[in-house]
């Protein structure tokens, strides 16, 4: 499947989370592109990938993010399409912190949140298939044969 789903991170330690998600995808062949992007230290770069996703054909944005967890709400802030966010664990709180901040966004943001970690992660790919399936059909038997993954 054409990517539809860009994947973003803020670290590089970040990806031995969502790894197992990852690895999901490329075994349904779900495309997808994965970027790490930190919000704090590199807003610019990270402006410019978001308003290149709509014009790239992609559909929906994971964006994962530990602590503060400002790169759900940036990217939201920054696009016209769906964005789902995903805690990650770590920081004082590990990763309640991060729930926290991504579901206290403003209104006005088309963000939601999975949950925290590994599983969230994974929730995440599986709506973002919903997503992207209500226009693709080809997007539906991947769908499903993820789905039955977990029943």
């Amino acid at each position: 499947m054409k990517e539809k789903i860009a994947v973003i991170v803020g670290s590089k330690s970040d990806l031995p989370v969502i790894k197992p998600g990852l690895d999901l995808c490329q075994e349904l062949g779900i495309g997808y592109s994965l970027e790490v992007i930190s919000a704090h230290r590199h807003p610019d770069k990270l402006r410019n990938f978001c308003k290149k996703q709509e014009k790239n054909g992609i559909e929906v944005i994971i964006a994962c993010a530990g602590m503060a967890a400002a790169l759900p709400g940036f990217v939201a802030s920054y696009v016209d399409i769906p964005v789902v966010g995903v805690a990650l664990s770590g920081g004082l709180l590990d990763g309640l912190d991060s729930l926290l901040s991504i579901v206290s966004t403003p209104a006005g943001m088309g963000l939601v949140c999975s949950g925290v970690g590994k599983s969230a992660f994974i929730n995440a790919i599986i709506f973002s298939m919903e997503i992207v399936a209500v226009k693709d059909n080809k997007a539906k038997p991947l769908l499903l044969e993820l789905k039955k993954k977990f029943r």
